[in-house]
């Protein structure tokens, strides 16, 4: 995989670096500032873009900026956010834009190598990945809705979906059989009025997402 990385912090820039190209992936460029990001991304049309929020010049939201203009510009291009901290303006704009191929990572994640890599193909594949601290900032945003109709139990399975995991990943997290997981989820679709569409993950997070960011 050929991957751009934007990030204005040189130590975790060269930490990504060096972690993606452990993990067999190029780093096809790095930019450190937002100016920069839009022109390496055309340049370099890569297979995914790791990009920081917030960087030079303005430390605002010069990365989110840029990931949305290249999305635009090469429809469908992959692009994983990090952040320091749940910004969730940033995080809906972002899923706004269409959740086919997007992640959004606290930086701390990071440093969990697999599970950083695993969110990065998930994205690079087309999936969508959600730390679970925006999932949870996105779901406590509708508290005059239906979501409050859910059981403790189908939150939590709605929380995993939207994370980007199927149904067996669900089961082994939550301790419960597959079938059980697929009955919540069922139940979740139901009770959100959204159509029932168990053809796989990926659908179904978009479904969730388009619907907490209606």
């Amino acid at each position: 995989m050929r991957v751009v990385i934007a990030e204005d912090n040189a130590l975790l820039r060269e930490g990504l670096v060096l972690l993606l190209t452990s993990a067999g992936h190029e780093v096809a460029g790095v930019a450190a500032t937002g100016p920069e990001v839009l022109p390496l991304l055309l340049e370099q049309r890569p297979d995914a873009a790791v990009l920081d929020v917030r960087m030079p010049p303005g430390f605002r939201d010069e990365g989110l900026r840029a990931a949305l203009a290249a999305r635009a510009a090469l429809p469908g291009l992959p692009v994983l956010v990090l952040s320091q901290y749940v910004e969730e303006a940033y995080a809906a704009e972002l899923l706004g834009d269409g959740a086919r191929g997007v992640g959004y990572l606290l930086k701390d994640r990071v440093g969990r190598v697999d599970e950083f890599l695993d969110a990065l193909e998930r994205v690079a594949a087309g999936g969508t990945a959600l730390d679970p601290e925006v999932v949870r900032e996105l779901l406590a945003r509708r508290r005059d809705d239906p979501l409050d109709s859910l059981t403790p139990r189908e939150r939590e399975v709605l929380e995993l979906m939207a994370q980007g995991l199927d149904n067996g990943t669900i089961a082994r997290t939550l301790v419960v059989t597959e079938r059980a997981v697929h009955k919540h989820i069922g139940n979740v679709f139901a009770k959100l009025g959204l159509p029932p569409n168990d053809g796989g993950g990926h659908r179904r997070v978009l479904a969730v997402l388009a619907y907490l960011d209606a």
